[in-house]
């Protein structure tokens, strides 16, 4: 197996940045999901909610060799460019677990907010992804990540989308609809590999790509976020649809493993995947 792309979050839910190499610290992939968009409240604004994220890409230093560390651009909106904030991080909620972060300041705010039509959105820094660990019953003590949903890496294969855009198609066909494959970026992976034969990811413990190696946490449960098309914001069933049909347990629906870096490393498209346990 190989690894065939590889791909960064600078924002949380805004676009996929899509690299051939990345630096792999014990948190997760440098620079992925250093920054998020909260509302008044604190709590987590992500595309699930406001797919209009979805039109935001981010620049970085790690990403682009650009000097301001982080610069927002969107279609009609222009680019604004923010400074990582100094000061006292405090708790913004993610799910069910917390992330502190350093509110970026009000230039930033009002950019997001009108590409978001909105008055109530903040952007946050996270300035040691060390602080906020992972769940436990997953992980070891030390486990980490900045503002992941739950794990530093999430890592899915091309054999199981194959496998699922079959699935998609029959379940189009027995409902007379037309149907299209959905490309894997709907599940927003940092690692996409080739795989050996579908969901072979779900009994992996141990996996080495270019020498960097990982444990497996848990498989990667999926919500609505992927039912919207990235470019054009349109909604549609699937592919929770076809997944609650196939892979309905635990009364979730899964695609994808999460990963926890054992070490530090750099990943480059090409490198071999090797299945250790």
């Amino acid at each position: 197996m190989q690894l065939l792309s590889l791909h960064v979050h600078p924002v949380k839910s805004t676009a996929i940045r899509t690299v051939q190499r990345a630096a792999v610290l014990p948190t997760g992939l440098a620079g992925d999901r250093r920054w998020m968009v909260v509302d008044d409240t604190g709590t987590m604004v992500s595309a699930r909610t406001d797919p209009r994220l979805f039109l935001i890409t981010a620049r970085t230093p790690e990403l682009d060799g650009i000097e301001p560390d982080l610069v927002l651009s969107a279609d009609g909106y222009g680019q604004t460019a923010v400074s990582a904030p100094q000061g006292e991080a405090h708790p913004y909620a993610i799910h069910s677990s917390t992330g502190h972060g350093i509110a970026a300041g009000p230039e930033a705010d009002r950019w997001i907010g009108a590409v978001l039509g909105r008055h109530d959105v903040h952007l946050v820094w996270c300035p040691d992804p060390a602080r906020r660990a992972v769940d436990q019953r997953y992980a070891l003590p030390g486990d980490a990540t900045a503002f992941a949903d739950g794990y530093p890496v999430l890592l899915a294969t091309a054999a199981s989308m194959s496998q699922l855009n079959t699935w998609i198609t029959e379940l189009a066909a027995e409902r007379g609809e037309a149907s299209a494959p959905l490309p894997i970026a709907r599940f927003r992976p940092n690692l996409v590999v080739d795989g050996e034969f579908p969901f072979g990811e779900d009994s992996w413990q141990v996996v080495e790509i270019g020498g960097v190696r990982f444990r497996a946490a848990r498989r990667s449960s999926r919500c609505v976020m992927t039912t919207v098309a990235p470019d054009t914001l349109v909604r549609g069933p699937e592919p929770i649809r076809t997944l609650a049909r196939h892979r309905r347990f635990d009364g979730k629906t899964w695609f994808g493993m999460n990963l926890i870096p054992e070490v530090a490393g750099t990943l480059t498209v090409g490198d071999q995947v090797r299945v250790i346990a």
